[in-house]
């Protein structure tokens, strides 16, 4: 009997990790071959198309930089409600800045406001338990997303990183920034995170609002639509967006598409921001081809102060055939930075949760804001370069240089990359 029960556990074990380590279903391969610049109508028309929904005009948009910026427009925003707040985040931890939140949102939700919150559980395993119980006692609903339990074995692995707050179906909130005390401040120090989160207004906010109903129904089995969730939406400016996402359960692939299908478009500059770079393979070749033709490369990726350093030595073994090509990479010095953009020829911006790793590309729920507006677009690149100001280019004899301890563990590290 002991033997058939260890070969019972040992069986449930292997199927526990392969449904949690694989999908099954066909992934992108291949390269993507070049047919059109990013200045030519099929390329907006295929992104539009291939990524969903289709791309829709009379939007506006707002950087915000920094806590400072960020955190105050976000619960102005909520305080603003009138009807209903959707709010999906991965980080939520304790600190002020986590209570400040939960005390706005539990204020509306007593005034009657309909308040929506969807947590990941596990970027969630810091906060303060009394967060969730004020917000619930206040009237709002709020669910832990893949929450452990045993009919969820196989999806333990699949995260919710997505980053969105929708105000009265009108407007929207997304970028990189976590509800942590990390976040506030102007990234003045190490103790507080570089990061740029975005504020939308227009059309596209109902893509917004689309996205976090995906995984709301998801956790609840209950779909909230109506005039409160989707209301009609006027123009609010003139810029040309689409909000679009990926899980493993539903265009996996969508994310690492839109980047190499955006690389392999550009004409002239590619500036990528990214708190976690591993590229795979066909990242690497995309990039690699775009330095060839004379595209100009610049990636600005965290330095010495990184809140995973497996993570930036996983990166750092990938730098070789991009530095050789001629890719600018930059390792920024103040503190964390976890911007996630992406701006090719100073006209496509995509913002939102997405890392350039595997993980975002194949395990998590992601959802990217495409822009495409030269204005908005070449704002975001003099944000980039105040960045690359403060950053330290890694050349090819320093990338050869580094230490031979550093070296054997990234021999070990392509056993897991596709984890980080």
């Amino acid at each position: 009997m002991l033997v058939i029960a260890i070969t019972v556990f040992v069986t449930l074990v292997i199927v526990i990790v392969v449904a949690n380590f694989t999908s099954g279903e066909k992934k992108v391969e291949h390269n993507i071959n070049r047919l059109y610049s990013s200045d030519e109508p099929q390329f907006i028309r295929s992104m539009s198309l291939l990524l969903g929904p289709p791309v829709t005009s009379g939007n506006r948009f707002e950087v915000l930089v920094n806590g400072d910026e960020i955190f105050p427009s976000m619960l102005g925003g909520i305080h603003s409600a009138r009807e209903t707040i959707t709010f999906e985040t991965f980080i939520y931890w304790s600190g002020e800045i986590g209570e400040q939140f939960a005390r706005a949102l539990s204020d509306k939700a007593r005034a009657g406001i309909k308040v929506h919150v969807l947590l990941d559980w596990m970027g969630s395993s810091k906060m303060d338990r009394g967060y969730l119980k004020m917000l619930k006692d206040a009237g709002a609903e709020v669910i832990q997303y893949h929450k452990p339990h045993w009919t969820g074995l196989g999806r333990m692995n699949n995260r919710t990183h997505r980053k969105l707050l929708v105000i009265d179906g009108q407007v929207g909130f997304t970028g990189g920034v976590g509800i942590a005390e990390e976040w506030t401040g102007h990234a003045q120090d190490p103790k507080h995170w570089r990061d740029t989160h975005f504020r939308v207004e227009g059309p596209a906010v109902g893509h917004m609002q689309a996205v976090f109903m995906d995984n709301w129904i998801k956790a609840s089995g209950n779909v909230l639509h109506g005039p409160a969730y989707f209301p009609a939406i006027p123009e609010a400016g003139e810029g040309v967006a689409h909000m679009f996402s990926s899980s493993p359960t539903n265009g996996a692939d969508d994310m690492e598409l839109m980047y190499l299908m955006a690389i392999t478009a550009a004409t002239s500059s590619i500036h990528l921001a990214s708190a976690y770079f591993v590229p795979d393979g066909l990242a690497i070749n995309a990039l690699v081809e775009a330095a060839r033709r004379g595209v100009k490369i610049q990636i600005v990726t965290p330095g010495n102060h990184i809140d995973t350093h497996t993570v930036r030595e996983a990166s750092r073994g990938c730098w070789g055939d991009l530095l050789k090509a001629g890719v600018e990479i930059y390792e920024y010095q103040p503190t964390m930075f976890h911007c996630k953009l992406l701006v090719v020829d100073e006209y496509l911006v995509s913002v939102g949760s997405t890392n350039f790793d595997s993980r975002s590309f194949k395990l998590n729920d992601e959802a990217n804001l495409n822009i495409y507006d030269r204005d908005f677009a070449r704002q975001q690149t003099a944000i980039f370069d105040a960045d690359i100001a403060k950053s330290r280019r890694v050349t090819l004899e320093d990338w050869q240089r580094r230490p031979l301890t550093e070296k054997a563990i990234e021999k070990l590290l392509p056993l897991i990359d596709w984890q980080l």
